[in-house]
């Protein structure tokens, strides 16, 4: 990601309840480093108020008045390929990432408004997608249990903790401190896990968020 000003982030918030949409404005502005720089409530103003380049990352509600936010979210990105992009849904349908084409998914996340997402976790998010890592909601991955046959099923405990961890956005060090254990162990069980998901570990395929999808993926009903 590029801002026009070193260290700067610049968001755009796009979402219809004028109350919600404020408070987000509220948070992510009083956030030192964060700056909102356009706010939408339709895909229609989102369209007028983001040619590309106008911000680095868009917050971006999923149930608009006049289209689908994945939809908006994939035209701005096809427009701005660096653009971060994360969704908020009133609804828990987190698998809905992945219906995003996997040629732009990188820098995607998804926060749910009712599984109680703090304002860090949001400053969080939003700072992980500009750099075009995968968050997803921390408290759906928790009630997220790997389906009977599948590659996830057959990671240990640990393995799939360390996964969980990997798919909330956070670094190997972040992942050590949270589970007591060193970042060469961490390395470790990230690359039992890749191997275990027959997952490429070359960075410049962005791992980590393949493997955050096929966590998504392989959990759960779908």
């Amino acid at each position: 990601m590029t801002t026009t000003e070193v260290g700067l982030l610049r968001v755009a918030v796009v979402e219809d309840q004028p109350l919600f949409r404020a408070m987000l404005q509220h948070t992510l502005d009083g956030t030192p480093g964060l700056a909102v720089v356009a706010a939408a409530g339709s895909v229609a103003e989102a369209e007028a108020a983001l040619p590309p380049g106008a911000a680095d990352v868009v917050v971006l509600d999923i149930d608009l008045p006049d289209g689908n936010g994945i939809a908006l979210g994939v035209g701005l990105r096809r427009r701005q390929p660096g653009l971060g992009i994360l969704l908020l849904s009133a609804h828990d349908a987190m698998d809905l990432l992945l219906d995003v084409p996997r040629d732009v998914a990188v820098g995607w996340g998804y926060l749910s408004k009712t599984s109680g997402t703090s304002e860090e976790l949001l400053v969080q998010a939003v700072r992980a997608a500009a750099r075009g890592v995968t968050v997803l909601d921390p408290a759906l991955l928790e009630g997220a249990a790997p389906r009977a046959g599948s590659t996830v099923s057959r990671l240990t405990d640990r393995q799939l903790g360390v996964l969980r961890l990997l798919a909330q956005g956070l670094s190997n060090a972040g992942i050590g401190l949270r589970l007591g254990i060193t970042e060469k162990s961490v390395q470790n069980h990230v690359n039992a896990i890749y191997a275990t998901l027959g997952i490429d570990a070359d960075p410049a395929r962005n791992p980590r968020v393949s493997a955050a999808l096929r966590l998504l993926e392989e959990t759960g009903d779908r």
